[in-house]
């Protein structure tokens, strides 16, 4: 049985929240707003350093209503916008 994606509207939905959460944690400023799903973030954010992925981990679990493990992270996990978003998203439909 082929696993569904979610609607369009709800991944665009959650990487504009995910964008909302990283513009409050990392202070950004409002510059998030032209961040892109491609936009990378780890190693190309200043503002995110291992102590912003903490609070970014932390503030995600609070506005998802969501538990991350620490398996369940890697590099990976924060290398853009759209790979956060879709991690966010699939932690959702677990």
């Amino acid at each position: 049985m082929a696993v569904q994606s979610p609607p369009q509207e709800f991944n665009l939905d959650i990487t504009k929240e995910v964008l909302r959460v990283l513009d409050e944690v990392l202070s950004l400023q409002g510059r998030s707003a032209a961040f892109t799903r491609d936009t990378p973030l780890l190693g190309a954010i200043p503002e995110l350093d291992s102590m912003a992925v903490v609070t970014l981990i932390t503030t995600l679990e609070e506005q998802f209503g969501l538990t991350i493990d620490d398996d369940d992270i890697d590099g990976a996990t924060f290398a853009t916008v759209g790979s956060l978003a879709d991690f966010v998203s699939s932690k959702m439909s677990a």
